[in-house]
């Protein structure tokens, strides 16, 4: 199979070694020449951890016309903050029918993308999915190196019509069916969004320790004690009461570490302390990082004006955006995927109808009785 993927950072080189090693022929595509250099002139990606070797594959470049030119599927593996941009500069270029999976989608994604690739490319149709979470946890070691510390399990995945999910697993990598589930709505992977409620709070809140230059600390394992494992409880029931007032409830942040990392607990900071594939992840060494860019515009931003929208209320969530725009002097409520960037202007009525022609579920019933609060 033809795969492009965008982005080499630490999914990137995880998931070109991965497809790589499983024979299918491999362009990878990064904005930044400088980061591709060495990869451009050998074209091998060396993976330890749960794979191991050095693969090659078929192409590297920074040129997107070339990258895009045939490809049977495009995975995006970049963080949420340039989706728009590449969205941007894929949909010109396409040339074919094609499915592109953003990996993940965060909040909204596949929608932003939609609106985008079709004001370019009309006279081809396009297929368009996103994950809930990534399927490779790893690390990129060297410019060409990574280390896949894990592979997860039962990773949703969903297109705009939902009862077409399977046929996108199909359509999909072989080497990567086997972690990818159908979900039943693109509630579940939009909304399901879990990135946002483990990667922003606990950063945010030892400031001191990620600046401190002398020291360095284990995100998961020392930087979420059982306080702030509770803070994040209460911005995820807030999550959970969005998906709820759309007419579908998405799993909570404990039942996803359950079924994806099939551990035990009873609170988050349990399921994570319990969680092996955490024990060596480093915590990032400044809040200049995509824990706040990311996540933080286009992941609770995004949730916190739905939530509004539809009357729930998400005062946990206002504090952490409140919180990382007072610490980064940035509005990040005004870069990020806030309801006029997603929606264009559009009045409360007409983005509810958005939305649900967005979410529509499989399932009778899923999408009943939807008030706006």
């Amino acid at each position: 199979m033809n795969v492009t993927v965008i982005g080499a950072g630490n999914l990137g080189l995880a998931m070109a070694a991965h497809l790589g090693i499983n024979g299918n022929r491999v362009t990878l595509w990064n904005r930044s020449r400088s980061t591709i250099e060495k990869l451009i002139d050998t074209r091998t990606i060396h993976c330890w951890g749960v794979l191991n070797g050095s693969v090659e594959i078929d192409l590297v470049t920074d040129d997107i016309e070339r990258a895009v030119s045939n490809p049977d599927v495009i995975i995006v593996t970049t963080p949420a903050n340039s989706h728009h941009w590449l969205a941007d500069i894929i949909g010109r270029h396409l040339k074919k029918e094609t499915l592109t999976v953003l990996n993940p989608g965060r909040t909204f994604g596949a929608l932003e993308l939609q609106d985008i690739y079709y004001s370019y490319s009309g006279n081809y149709d396009q297929t368009i999915a996103e994950t809930q979470t990534t399927i490779h946890v790893c690390r990129k070691t060297d410019e060409d190196a990574v280390n896949l510390i894990a592979l997860k399990q039962d990773v949703l995945i969903s297109t705009f019509e939902a009862n077409k999910n399977q046929l996108i697993i199909d359509r999909m990598p072989k080497c990567l069916q086997q972690y990818l589930i159908p979900a039943r709505s693109m509630i579940e992977t939009s909304i399901g969004n879990v990135g946002m409620i483990l990667h922003c709070a606990p950063l945010l809140l030892n400031t001191g320790w990620t600046e401190n230059v002398n020291n360095a600390y284990k995100y998961y394992y020392d930087g979420i004690t059982p306080s702030v494992g509770r803070l994040i409880e209460k911005i995820d029931e807030e999550r959970v009461a969005v998906s709820r007032a759309l007419g579908f409830q998405v799993e909570s942040a404990i039942e996803w570490f359950r079924r994806t990392y099939e551990v035990e607990g009873d609170t988050l900071y349990q399921c994570i302390q319990s969680n092996e594939a955490y024990r060596t992840i480093d915590a990032p060494k400044s809040l200049n990082h995509r824990y706040i860019f990311e996540d933080i515009p286009h992941g609770l931003v995004p949730l916190e004006a739905v939530g509004k929208m539809l009357g729930v209320n998400m005062d946990n969530t206002s504090l952490i955006i409140n919180l990382a725009s007072s610490l980064m002097d940035v509005d990040l409520r005004g870069i990020g995927r806030n309801l006029n960037n997603v929606f264009g202007g559009q009045d409360k009525n007409q983005i509810l109808a958005r939305l649900l022609e967005l979410f529509k579920c499989r399932f009778e019933g899923d999408l009943r009785n939807v008030s706006m609060g």
